[in-house]
């Protein structure tokens, strides 16, 4: 079984991955491609090794020496980090950074103020629907609003999932270029103590935003029945809290109170005691034009770690890197297949390598699909870096 998974075995069950399952070739494709003009030796890899040995600044040349490093260091952990204009560990000290793919973490912990059914590293399938949310919201808008083309989706290995867009131009992007899609695609903004997080103004909202709001109407019920937002009397006090008028906010709590404790029917019962309020207090209602548009946002909006996406500094895992504390492989997966993404489906090293495993064949095909998957994704990038270096050379003809 997967649960058989021993993080003490790692060492020993690495290196016959590295050299079996891990894709190498087409891995150092795609960074020779993320590099481009610039020579592969110019990346940043880095290694977490047995006992959290952290090895920064390493740099391959080509696809044999990547290899050899895996079976000589058999690292526990590959991260990934940007091109700088000579080897890493001579360009470091002067930090002159070139080109890194614009990324995105998000990750179900940031969830934890909204999410019940698990906490902190736990993960279940009702929850792991906020990132099918996230993941379906943040691809189609790399993809209308900015025109990237080459967007590639990881499982993170744990509790998240990571973002790669390979495109030239975001690959270029300077720090205030990737803040500012940073900051367009966050919605939700404050600390812990602030309640209220979303505010969407009275104007006409913009396109992207009613985008991402049809995307959270598919999955709302689902997450509102599976969470229980408002199914207990402290969530019910915390869901209150996103409510700035007074007098509607009594309203709210007086019917919802009377209900029986599920979050559905109490949603329901808000929404028809808002829209009355509404159409009574028309002048009120100014301020509060987008109030249900903006709990829904709240409650099920991606959740964007920024600094990972505005720093060329931070590293973020390989695909197809084993995450220690699960086993499992850091697999690529289609944004239009997120949905249908399930957690005990994801290949684990243990899965993988021994034969006995009840999941051994299912979790076999997993891989070569996202092995595969990932050779399209590395193949139809190579194809618009030759149309691009092409392009370029006939200008400076």
């Amino acid at each position: 079984m997967v649960g058989q998974y021993d993080e003490n075995l790692l060492s020993d069950m690495l290196p016959l991955y590295y050299s079996k399952y891990f894709p190498v070739k087409i891995f150092c494709r795609w960074l020779s491609c993320g590099n481009s003009p610039y020579p592969l030796c110019n990346r940043e890899l880095s290694f977490t090794l047995a006992d959290d040995v952290y090895l920064r600044y390493i740099s391959i040349s080509d696809q044999k020496e990547l290899q050899t490093q895996f079976q000589k260091k058999c690292p526990h952990k590959l991260d990934i980090g940007a091109v700088y204009f000579a080897k890493p560990s001579i360009a470091r000290h002067d930090s002159v950074v070139l080109a890194r793919e614009l990324v995105f973490d998000i990750d179900l912990t940031d969830y934890d103020e909204v999410r019940t059914c698990c906490k902190e590293a736990k993960v279940c399938e009702k929850c792991w629907k906020f990132m099918v949310v996230a993941c379906e919201i943040i691809d189609i808008s790399l993809k209308a609003d900015f025109g990237f083309q080459h967007v590639l989706w990881v499982f993170s290995g744990r509790r998240g999932i990571h973002c790669w867009i390979s495109d030239y131009e975001a690959r270029i992007l300077d720090t205030p270029g990737r803040g500012a899609i940073a900051d367009y695609l966050c919605l939700i903004m404050g600390g812990e103590n602030q309640s209220k997080k979303v505010h969407l103004g009275n104007d006409n909202l913009h396109s992207s935003i009613r985008r991402a709001l049809d995307v959270i109407d598919i999955y709302f019920e689902d997450i509102l029945n599976e969470q229980e937002f408002i199914g207990s009397s402290d969530r019910l006090k915390a869901f209150l809290k996103l409510i700035p008028d007074d007098t509607l906010r009594n309203q709210v709590e007086k019917r919802l109170e009377k209900l029986p404790e599920s979050s559905l029917e109490r949603w329901k019962n808000f929404v028809a005691v808002y829209d009355s309020f509404s159409r009574e207090n028309g002048y009120a209602m100014r301020k509060m034009k987008y109030l249900v548009e903006e709990i829904k946002i709240q409650y099920c909006y991606p959740r964007l770690d920024i600094n990972v996406t505005k720093g060329f500094n931070h590293l973020l895992k390989s695909p197809f890197s084993i995450h220690p504390k699960t086993g499992k492989v850091s697999i690529v997966f289609k944004a239009q297949n997120a949905k249908n993404f399930k957690l005990d489906e994801v290949p684990t090293i243990h899965s993988l390598l021994d034969d006995s495993t009840a999941e051994s064949v299912e979790h076999n095909n997993n891989m070569k699909s996202a092995v595969k998957h990932f050779q399209e994704f590395v193949f139809s990038l190579e194809k618009a870096e030759a149309m691009r270096r092409k392009t370029d050379a006939s200008k400076n003809l």
